[in-house]
């Protein structure tokens, strides 16, 4: 560097997160069908998205039509260092039991922590890999009137973040959860 010359970053973490995602919102908008976006209080860091569509023959997508949902609302956060962090995911509505859905709507998906995640995925391959795992799970619509928090997601990730970090991505034994 220059003896009086100031130095300009090129680029930093913000920046990047802020065009990645205008262009992935840009490409969802122009490109996919299978859910919508919606940021939550015009705040490009915060989306709704609404998944219109899962395996028609599933017990999943019987039990929407059963109870005449026509989506799964996901919440999506993209902390500071996304693209280098995965964006915290959880289901908002309907509240659902099985599909790696934890307490609050926390989701169990390895690509959404931060041992498993890599910044090559997009959001429709993350928004892909939730309704590929609800199915797999054989999620359900639960009938009992509980109510997914945030908090509550936090706390249920927080926990399966320090389970796999002990364990693995295995089953962990029946005494510790």
């Amino acid at each position: 560097m220059l003896k009086g010359k100031k130095s300009k970053p090129t680029c930093c973490a913000s920046d990047v997160r802020e065009r990645r995602l205008l262009k992935e919102l840009q490409d969802i908008t122009n490109n996919v069908t299978t859910f919508t976006v919606e940021l939550v209080n015009d705040n490009l860091f915060e989306w709704h998205v609404k998944l219109h569509t899962v395996d028609k023959d599933s017990s999943l997508a019987e039990g929407m039509r059963q109870s005449n949902i026509t989506y799964i609302l996901l919440n999506m956060s993209f902390p500071d260092n996304f693209p280098f962090a995965p964006p915290f995911v959880r289901v908002v509505s309907p509240i659902l039991e099985g599909g790696y859905v934890l307490d609050g709507g926390a989701l169990c998906l390895e690509l959404l922590t931060p041992t498993g995640w890599t910044a090559a995925y997009t959001v429709e391959a993350i928004v892909t890999q939730v309704g590929s795992a609800l199915i797999k799970g054989n999620a359900k619509i639960a009938k009992d009137g509980r109510k997914f928090t945030l908090k509550a997601a936090q706390a249920s990730y927080k926990s399966l973040i320090k389970t796999h970090e002990k364990y693995g991505w295995v089953t962990p034994p029946k005494a510790e959860g």
